[in-house]
C-alpha cells in the first residue's frame, strides 16, 4: 500500500465498488492482510460468512462505527444485528447531510 491510500479499520464503512455486490454498504470486520479485507452487513452477507475483498476494490469512508468496532475489540466478534443497525444509521446519517447540503467524506 501507498502512502496515499487510507488504511483500513475494523467497523470502518465501506462502499463495494466493484463484483456483484458494487453499490452495497458493508463493514470491516476482519484485516486479513495489507490487501485484503473481510466485509458483512448483517443482511446479505453475514458475520460468519463474511466476504473476502481486495481493498483496491471498495471506497472507505471516514465513518467508524463505535458499536461494531468495541463489540468485535471486546468479544472478537459481533452481532448480525449489530451490523445491520450500523449500516443503517450510517445511511440515515448521510442522507440526513445530503439533505443539508453536505457530503461525507469517501
Amino acid at each position: 500500500m501507498s502512502e496515499s491510500e487510507p488504511i483500513p479499520q475494523v467497523g470502518q464503512m465501506v462502499q463495494i465498488l466493484r463484483g456483484r455486490d458494487a453499490g452495497q454498504i458493508s463493514i470491516i470486520v476482519s484485516i486479513v492482510d495489507d490487501k485484503f479485507i473481510l466485509i458483512a452487513d448483517g443482511d446479505r452477507r453475514k458475520y460468519d460468512r463474511a466476504k473476502k475483498k481486495n481493498i483496491n476494490h471498495l471506497e472507505l469512508f471516514q465513518y467508524i462505527s463505535p458499536e461494531v468496532k468495541r463489540s468485535i475489540d471486546e468479544t472478537g466478534r459481533v452481532t448480525n444485528g449489530k451490523l445491520r443497525f450500523a449500516v443503517s444509521k450510517f445511511l440515515n446519517d448521510q442522507a440526513e447531510l445530503l439533505e443539508k447540503g453536505e457530503q461525507i467524506d469517501g
